[in-house]
């Protein structure tokens, strides 16, 4: 997994430079898009599904707002600006995302923001030839991931992304993960 993560504290202070106000992260894990998120300034709240891991975040930040839940099924009584996660995303299927990315737009203000940092493909081919790279290097782990977990396209993420009010940007971070910036039109 090492490619997926190349570069990865840039991806995690890209997510948090395009950050803003009050912030809704996905996926908290260990804690350490949050730690920049607060770093930065950000008031942050916390949606994890594994107890063990928010346990760990909950000790490593004790005055976070932090709650059990996942990218469609939580609960938040504020504002939201910003709604962040790294690594994450891939977790829904197609059909999901732009069940979440609706729920995202009811929730955000005109010219809030999604800003997703996720391993993503430009085509359905190049997926393929990843899996077939991966299979001939000896990395059948990455392989088997990329083929069980749903790892979307961009052409389908611009659909989605759209289709919930939103306009995207895209780039790409390293051979896997791209940063994906949503401002809700």
């Amino acid at each position: 997994y090492r490619d997926v993560f190349d570069k990865y504290e840039d991806i995690l202070t890209a997510v948090t430079n395009l950050s803003f106000g009050t912030v809704l992260e996905f996926g908290t894990g260990t804690g350490n898009l949050t730690a920049k998120l607060i770093e930065a300034g950000y008031k942050v709240i916390g949606i994890e599904p594994n107890d063990s891991m928010r346990k760990v975040t909950g000790e490593r930040f004790p005055k976070l707002s932090l709650m059990d839940g996942d990218l469609l099924s939580f609960e938040t009584l504020e504002q939201i600006d910003t709604i962040v996660s790294t690594y994450v995303f891939h977790h829904l299927t197609d059909e999901d995302k732009g069940k979440a990315l609706s729920k995202y737009a009811s929730l955000l203000p005109s010219g809030g923001k999604v800003v997703f940092a996720d391993t993503v493909f430009i085509t359905e081919q190049a997926k393929i030839d990843q899996i077939i790279k991966e299979r001939l290097r000896g990395y059948n782990h990455v392989a088997d991931d990329l083929e069980r977990e749903y790892y979307t396209t961009i052409s389908v993420l611009e659909t989605l992304f759209k289709n919930a009010g939103f306009t995207i940007r895209f780039e790409r971070m390293n051979d896997y993960v791209w940063l994906m910036e949503a401002t809700k039109n």
